[in-house]
């Protein structure tokens, strides 16, 4: 089973994603925000990262700095959810290091799909 971590301030849409995912089987933990995201990604391993990119306390930029240069042996792939949906914005997110980019706002159904094409790659 794949474990997938969602940190998302926006409790309605975190549990909403979290709903889709578990309804197919996934393995879904949730942080509200970047720094409790960063704690569970010390004590669990995840085969996706799914990040909000505007989070009070640790951004989702931060999140994905601190996975990539300071967790090395976790080779997760990171998709950002963002309102920023700005090319320039974009490039920014997958040049700190995500692997894909969505635009908020988005429907669970495409969340879905993104997901299992994500996990298809692998």
């Amino acid at each position: 089973m794949k474990r997938i971590l969602i940190a998302e301030d926006e409790e309605i849409l975190r549990m909403l994603i979290m709903d889709t995912l578990e309804d197919e089987d996934y393995a879904v933990d949730e942080a509200q925000d970047g720094e409790e995201a960063l704690e569970l990604l010390k004590k669990n391993e995840y085969d996706l990262l799914i990040l909000d990119y505007m989070m009070p306390i640790v951004t989702g930029i931060e999140v994905i700095q601190q996975v990539r240069q300071e967790m090395r042996n976790h080779k997760q792939k990171i998709l950002m959810l963002s309102a920023k949906s700005q090319a320039f914005e974009q490039e920014k997110v997958l040049n700190a290091g995500a692997d894909y980019f969505m635009a908020k706002p988005f429907s669970p159904l495409a969340l879905l799909a993104k997901v299992e094409e994500i996990f298809n790659e692998v």
